[in-house]
């Protein structure tokens, strides 16, 4: 069996930590806390992305280290695409536009089996923001329940932090809040991101801000270039979106979400 050290340590999360295993494999070792059954529903998740025909890492047996949880993955190369324009600020919108096609031919994928659905998903979260009013989550679920389901692979946290660029090359990453949807809910998740950096207390980096605001406009842009139509849904989506992000419990982000979440209609 491999045995796990400190020089093998590839990433620090939350969640789990990430060592290399082989020449073919990485191993996502959960920390103690975190429950098998949600170990076995990540499993389950990025089985259904490979299977839709996404760019993602293949997961592979559930294994028990040093008396933790693991999953084997698919060791794949490459930078993140955060890291990537970070150190290269002049390729801001190349990546950008990249980003919007990557979701936009995400989005050309059907989810065909058993996937949680988005909608369920938000209304949940929003139920779970404290942060929320009793009148406002009411007005955000009407929202929600005036707009249309999907069938979609939609990835739930897209960011350029989850794409994994070596040359042409593109893989996507953390599928654990994929469901299957509405594409512009999906697009509307990864703005809400966005803007949160460039308008919120997320961060106080003045150039930053002005980073994250010129490429979600890039990003944006191209993405309904390639799917024409939908721009005045997708800002529907936008206040129900934010008032689910609540539910995660960011505080640097609270007040903002709260006045993005009142904009519903």
């Amino acid at each position: 069996m491999n045995q796990l050290s400190a020089d093998k340590l590839i990433a620090h999360g939350r969640t789990a930590d990430v060592y290399a295993w082989d020449h073919s494999h990485v191993l996502k070792l959960f920390h103690g806390w975190f429950e098998l059954e949600n170990i076995e529903y990540e499993q389950r998740i990025v089985r259904a992305v490979v299977a839709s025909g996404v760019q993602a890492p293949a997961v592979g047996e559930l294994i028990q280290v040093d008396g933790r949880n693991g999953l084997l993955y698919e060791r794949v190369s490459g930078q993140s695409m955060e890291a990537l324009f970070l150190h290269k600020p002049w390729k801001l919108l190349t990546y950008a536009r990249t980003l919007a096609q990557l979701h936009a031919q995400m989005h050309e994928r059907i989810f065909d089996i058993a996937i949680p659905a988005q909608r369920a998903r938000l209304q949940n979260k929003i139920n779970q923001a404290h942060a929320l009013s009793g009148p406002l989550k009411t007005k955000l679920l009407q929202a929600l329940d005036s707009l249309p389901d999907g069938d979609r692979v939609c990835h739930g946290d897209f960011h350029p932090a989850n794409v994994l660029l070596s040359g042409e090359d593109a893989t996507i990453i953390d599928w654990i809040d994929a469901t299957r949807g509405n594409p512009l809910a999906d697009v509307a998740r990864t703005s809400v991101i966005a803007l949160g950096v460039a308008e919120s207390a997320q961060t106080a980096k003045p150039l930053l801000k002005i980073i994250a605001k010129i490429f979600h406009a890039a990003y944006l842009k191209q993405y309904f270039t390639l799917h024409r139509g939908g721009e005045d849904e997708y800002r529907r989506w936008l206040p129900i979106v934010a008032g689910a992000r609540l539910s995660e419990n960011i505080p640097e982000l609270e007040q903002w979400l709260v006045g993005q979440a009142a904009l519903t209609s």
